[in-house]
């Protein structure tokens, strides 16, 4: 037996999360997957049950590491220093940076599928994501209510809401740069680039004096 060869239930995760990044979720079939991952539907209901069940599956086994990282940067930052808005955002900015350059831990493919997932508030995560991440949720939303305190916090909800928006649409991959610029040398797929361009952008965002 070849122990280098993945076994059924990642051979067919790994297949599933590249078409829902090529495809989206409505526009993957369970054929598409049973096809590629060279496996039959009833290994498919076997491992997961149902199509819902396997995007959920596929989702999550990447999100939870990423979380984790996300925490731990926000917890050095908290501890080492008074954090700043620029320090909050690259605690989230920074594990995903990393993320999308390791393979292992689905690189730039789930940072693709994390991205678009979460900018479509896909239903079959919508529940699932604030019931178990909702101490990401409160702990970022109580990190930048520290460090805007002139804001209040229905105008500091809706920053955080465009400046993530902003963040997961960045790095989908869509490279809508190419619409702007003529130049075949800049990629938006590029994540270091990404990074340097979105950082001030989405920080003077957040920072930007309260209206009225």
């Amino acid at each position: 037996m070849d122990s280098t060869k993945p076994d059924t239930t990642s051979r067919i995760l790994d297949v599933s999360e590249r078409l829902f990044v090529e495809h989206g979720f409505e526009g993957t079939s369970l054929r598409m997957i049973t096809q590629q991952a060279g496996v039959n539907l009833a290994a498919v209901n076997y491992h997961f049950g149902s199509k819902d069940a396997l995007f959920e599956a596929v989702f999550l086994r990447r999100l939870a590491p990423l979380i984790t990282a996300c925490l731990t940067e926000l917890d050095v930052l908290e501890k080492s220093s008074t954090p700043t808005v620029e320090g909050l955002v690259m605690s989230f900015i920074r594990p995903c940076l990393m993320l999308s350059k390791d393979p292992s831990r689905g690189g730039a493919m789930f940072v693709r599928l994390m991205s678009r997932t979460l900018v479509e508030n896909h239903r079959v995560l919508r529940d699932t994501l604030s019931q178990q991440y909702s101490v990401f949720v409160d702990r970022y939303n109580a990190a930048f209510e520290r460090v805007l305190p002139g804001l209040s916090a229905d105008e500091r909800a809706w920053r955080m809401h465009f400046s993530f928006s902003v963040m997961f649409n960045a790095f989908a991959g869509n490279d809508v740069l190419k619409i702007f610029t003529r130049s075949q040398v800049v990629s938006a797929r590029d994540p270091d680039m990404i990074v340097k361009h979105l950082l001030p952008y989405v920080v003077s965002a957040l920072v930007a004096p309260a209206r009225g």
